[in-house]
């Protein structure tokens, strides 16, 4: 005599085999993600690393790279970051989360939205991060090693100022004493709340005639904040602050501009002249710098590598 399976049985056993079944059929996915196509010292690369490496380069290039590209790039970030660690350079986590903000922040963007630009195109937060400790690490390194070789002289600039100089450029820079002046605005204030406090801040700018006088009845408004005195030279900011603050007089207030403290202006104290750092000169060293340090560098990795055990699972692009 056959017994029959109740209904509600073989309803839960379809389930379970239905389940079991997407189980199995997720498994080869995921091991395919994890699947090694490369060692580098021990170290293994995967299938997964390729996929949002390849999509964060695709992403920053706009064309999408060679397999081999793509390899070189991890191949090198791990001899960059161990080679690091060998000499005890170990970049903490704090500091790459500040690089990473400063990506986004120059994108004009915070952290988390590039987060989830990255995740959208198929790359993610982390390969962006192991790149910039990679990066950190080993500039750390090649400064730290080479330094002395990687000096630039005074006298090495000014040869080379002198050489592409024109009639365009100004060989005289700035110190900018300052003093940040803030609306300050709720977070997650209405676009309105913002445009009220710049109405605001346009209104002391016109009475604004100096320092003295005028940070104290700034500091006597409802919701301003005056910070500390901060010195800046204009070797080391952006052409288009420096034109702004080249633009305002000497006891004035600069343009109001929407920060995430509300509406900032800064009160130009002082402007000392200099010779010794202007524009020109930073930009000029900086180059001879890069110069120097990329063929340092570049020589450096060149050598790790031919050191390196580098074991393919994969066959290459070429």
């Amino acid at each position: 005599m056959i017994s029959r399976i109740p209904l509600g049985t073989r309803r839960k056993a379809f389930v379970a085999s239905m389940l079991a079944a997407a189980i199995m059929l997720a498994v080869p996915s995921t091991a395919r993600s994890q699947q090694v196509v490369a060692f580098v010292n021990g170290q293994p690369i995967t299938t997964l690393d390729v996929e949002h490496r390849s999509k964060f380069i695709q992403l920053s290039t706009k064309k999408p790279p060679a397999r081999k590209e793509v390899l070189d790039s991890l191949i090198d970030e791990i001899l960059e970051v161990t080679e690091a660690k060998r000499f005890s350079i170990d970049v903490p986590d704090e500091e790459v989360n500040k690089a990473y903000a400063g990506v986004a922040s120059r994108m004009g963007i915070d952290a988390q939205k590039l987060s989830e630009i990255l995740a959208h195109d198929g790359a993610s937060a982390d390969t962006l991060k192991r790149r910039l400790r990679a990066q950190l690490a080993w500039t750390n390194l090649v400064r730290g090693r080479y330094k002395a070789s990687l000096e630039i002289r005074d006298s090495d600039v000014e040869a080379q100022l002198e050489l592409h100089k024109s009639q365009e450029k100004n060989d005289v820079g700035y110190e900018y004493i300052m003093r940040p002046v803030i609306f300050i605005v709720p977070r997650g204030s209405p676009d309105a709340a913002y445009e009220a406090r710049k109405h605001d801040a346009e209104a002391l700018r016109v009475r604004f005639q100096n320092c003295n006088d005028g940070i104290s009845f700034a500091r006597a408004l409802p919701d301003v904040a005056v910070r500390d005195q901060v010195s800046k030279f204009s070797a080391d900011l952006a052409q288009q602050l420096r034109e702004i603050l080249d633009g305002t007089g000497v006891g004035r207030l600069t343009p109001p501009e929407t920060t995430a403290e509300g509406v900032q202006m800064f009160a130009v104290c002082a402007k000392k002249e200099t010779k010794s750092d202007t524009p020109e000169m930073k930009e000029i060293r900086d180059q001879m710098f890069q110069q120097k340090f990329g063929a340092k560098a570049k020589r450096y990795l060149e050598n790790l590598r031919r050191a390196a055990m580098i074991e393919y699972k994969m066959p290459e692009d070429k």
